[in-house]
């Protein structure tokens, strides 16, 4: 017997109908992740298509984003829009490096980061 994977999918009620974000209804029809985030403590799990690095400026204000990991960047998943999957608090130590899978800590979490 096989095992069924079973997606929980969001929606919103508005006027009797049941609306999806079109972002996450791209996530479900595609049905494809790129990426994996656990956080230590507690084993929460993210997936996205994709991810991006992001720097702000000494006031939070965004100045720039980045393809790689750099002390002082937040991790952004997919979709990169309101409904983005997750962000993580600046990055404050590297512990854990490689082709397919990084470990780091920020100012409050854990959290290891696997390319799928």
């Amino acid at each position: 017997m096989s095992k069924l994977k079973q997606t929980k999918i969001p929606l919103t009620l508005i006027d009797e109908k049941l609306l999806m974000d079109i972002a996450i209804e791209q996530d479900v029809i595609e049905n494809e992740f790129n990426w994996k985030l656990v956080r230590v403590r507690d084993g929460l799990v993210k997936q996205s298509k994709n991810i991006k690095w992001l720097e702000f400026n000494d006031n939070g204000i965004f100045k720039s984003e980045h393809t790689y990991i750099s002390k002082g960047r937040s991790l952004l998943m997919s979709p990169f829009n309101v409904s983005f999957t997750w962000q993580t608090t600046p990055v404050t130590e590297i512990i854990e490096q490689r082709e397919d899978y990084i470990k780091f800590n920020t100012g409050n979490s854990s959290y290891e980061l696997y390319k799928l």
